[in-house]
C-alpha cells in the first residue's frame, strides 16, 4: 500500500469515528431539547393549570353556599362566570396532557364538573329547586369526586414530569459516556497510527540518512534494508541502485588513477634522472637559460611524481595493501623527527616553530614512518597555508589510553563550508590549489589504519587546528 494511502486510511478512521461520535451526540441532544421543551411547553403549564383548577373547586363551592344563604344574584353571577372560566381550563389542559393517563383521569375530571355544574345549574329557576339543589348533597359529592379527580391528575402529570426528567438525565448520562469513550479512543486510534506511520518513516528516513552521511565519507558499503512497497520503499531501492552505481564509478576512477599512475612512474623517473644528468652538465656545459629550463623540468617532474606517488599510495591503503610494521613508537622522539624535517622549510617562510616539549613514556603501536609521514603532512600544511610572521604549534597530550597530537597554526583557516570536505580525496577549498588534494586524505587513512582519528577544528582568517588521537601503546 503507497504511504499516500495509509495515511488518507488512518486520517479517514480517525474522521469516521469522530462523525459517529457527533451523530450520536447530536441525536441525543436533540432528544434531550425536545423533553425539555415539553417539559416546559406542556407539563409545567398543565400542573400550574391543574392547580388552579384544583384551586378554584372549593371557590365555586363557598360561591354556592353564600347565594343559597343570602340569596344574592351577585353570587350567582360570580358562580356562573368561575365554571365558565373552569370549563375553559379544562378545555384548555386537555391540549397539553401527553400520556394515556392522564387524558383519561382529564375525561374524568371533566365529567364530574359537568356533573357537578349540572346540580347546581339551576340556581337561578326558583327558590324551591334552588333551594333542593343547595340542600341536597349531591352537588357536593360531585364537587369532591370532581376534586379527588384533578387530585389524581396533578399526580399523574407530576409522575409524567419524573419520569421525562428521569429520561433526559439517562439520555445526558449515556451522551456523556459516549462522548468521553469516543473521543480518548479516537485520539488514542490517530496517536497509534500517526505513530506507526511516523516510525516506519523515521526509521526508513533515518536509514537513508546514515547511508547519505556513509556515502558522503565514501565509507558506503552496505545496502540499505527495504521495508514495504511504498514511496520509502522505492526510494530506498532507487539509493540502493545508486549507491551501487556510485561505487562501482569509484572502482573504476581508482583502477583508472592507478593504472595512468603506474604508466606514468616509469616515464616521469627517466625525465628526472635525465634533468639531474643536464643539471649536473654530465653532457657538457649549459648556458644560463638552458639551466633555467633544465631547473623549470626537474621541479615539474618532481611535482608530478609526487602526484603520481601520493594517487599509488592512496590506493594501496584504501585497498588495504599497505604494509604496516607496528612497533612500540615513542611519541617525543617521532615529534623531534617531524619538526625537524619542516623545520627548513618554516624559517624561510619566516614562520615560527613552537612545542611543548617530548612526553615522557608516551608511546603508540604503529609504523614510525607512516606516523612520521603523517605529521609532516599536517606541519606542511599548516607552513603552507600560514602567512609570513605566523606561528605553527605542536602539541602532546597523552592520557590513560589514548594519546593526542594537535598540530595548530595562525593561518588563514578553512571555511566553515569547506570543513566537512577536508579529507575528502582530490578535493581543495576555494583558492588553495597549491596541492593535489591528496595530503589529508592519506593522513585519513594512515591514522585509522592505525585505529586513531583524526579532526579539523577552523575559524576562518584565524587558523586550524588539527588533532590526531591514537591508541597508547601498553608499557613494556
Amino acid at each position: 500500500m503507497r504511504l499516500a494511502s495509509r495515511i488518507f486510511l488512518a486520517i479517514s478512521v480517525v474522521i469516521l469515528v469522530l462523525v459517529v461520535v457527533a451523530g450520536w451526540s447530536l441525536l441525543a441532544m436533540n432528544q434531550i431539547v425536545a423533553l425539555n421543551r415539553s417539559l416546559v411547553t406542556q407539563t409545567a403549564p398543565a400542573l400550574r393549570l391543574e392547580a388552579a383548577l384544583r384551586e378554584s373547586m372549593p371557590a365555586l363551592v363557598r360561591l354556592e353556599t353564600r347565594y343559597a344563604i343570602l340569596h344574592d344574584a351577585g353570587y350567582e353571577s360570580l358562580w356562573k362566570a368561575r365554571a365558565a372560566r373552569v370549563s375553559q381550563d379544562f378545555d384548555r389542559l386537555r391540549g397539553l396532557l401527553l400520556t394515556r393517563q392522564e387524558t383519561k383521569l382529564h375525561l374524568k375530571a371533566v365529567a364530574e364538573f359537568a356533573m357537578y355544574q349540572s346540580l347546581v345549574g339551576s340556581l337561578g329557576s326558583g327558590v324551591d329547586r334552588r333551594t333542593a339543589a343547595v340542600s341536597g348533597l349531591e352537588p357536593r359529592l360531585a364537587a369532591t369526586r370532581s376534586e379527588r379527580a384533578l387530585d389524581r391528575l396533578q399526580d399523574a402529570t407530576r409522575a409524567s414530569l419524573e419520569h421525562s426528567e428521569q429520561r433526559a438525565r439517562r439520555l445526558e448520562r449515556r451522551t456523556w459516556h459516549a462522548v468521553m469513550i469516543a473521543l480518548p479512543a479516537s485520539v488514542v486510534l490517530a496517536l497509534l497510527g500517526a505513530g506507526v506511520i511516523a516510525v516506519r518513516m523515521t526509521r526508513s528516513l533515518r536509514r537513508l540518512s546514515v547511508a547519505t552521511t556513509q556515502v558522503v565519507e565514501g565509507s558506503f558499503v552496505a545496502p540499505v534494508g527495504v521495508e514495504g512497497r511504498d514511496e520509502i520503499g522505492r526510494l530506498a531501492q532507487a539509493f540502493n541502485r545508486m549507491g551501487e552505481r556510485l561505487r562501482e564509478a569509484d572502482r573504476m576512477k581508482e583502477e583508472f588513477f592507478s593504472h595512468i599512475s603506474h604508466e606514468l612512474r616509469t616515464p616521469l623517473t627517466s625525465v628526472r634522472e635525465a634533468a639531474t644528468l643536464l643539471r649536473d652538465e654530465v653532457p657538457g656545459v649549459l648556458a644560463p637559460k638552458q639551466a633555467r629550463l633544465v631547473e623549470i623540468i626537474a621541479a615539474s617532474t618532481d611535482r608530478v611524481l609526487r602526484l603520481v606517488n601520493e594517487i599509488l599510495e592512496l590506493s594501496r591503503l584504501r585497498a588495504g595493501l599497505l604494509a604496516i610494521d607496528r612497533r612500540n613508537v615513542d611519541i617525543g622522539n617521532l615529534v623531534h623527527r617531524a619538526l625537524e624535517q619542516v623545520r627548513p622549510q618554516a624559517e624561510a617562510r619566516g614562520l615560527r616553530m613552537e612545542s611543548n616539549g617530548a612526553i615522557d613514556g608516551a608511546r603508540v603501536l604503529g609504523d614510525e614512518e607512516r606516523l612520521l609521514q603523517v605529521l609532516v603532512n599536517l606541519l606542511g600544511n599548516a607552513i603552507k597555508f600560514t602567512p609570513p610572521g605566523g606561528a605553527v604549534r605542536l602539541g602532546v597530550t597523552a592520557g590513560t589510553d589514548r594519546v593526542e597530537v594537535a598540530v595548530e597554526d595562525t593561518g588563514v583557516g578553512i571555511p566553515p563550508e569547506a570543513l566537512p570536505r577536508v579529507f575528502e580525496r582530490y578535493w581543495q577549498a576555494r583558492g588553495t590549489r597549491a596541492g593535489t588534494g591528496l595530503g589529508l586524505a592519506i593522513v585519513k587513512s594512515i591514522v585509522e589504519m592505525h585505529g586513531g582519528r583524526v579532526q579539523a577544528h577552523s575559524s576562518e582568517g584565524k587558523g586550524s587546528r588539527f588533532v590526531v588521537q591514537l591508541p597508547r601503546a601498553e608499557a613494556a
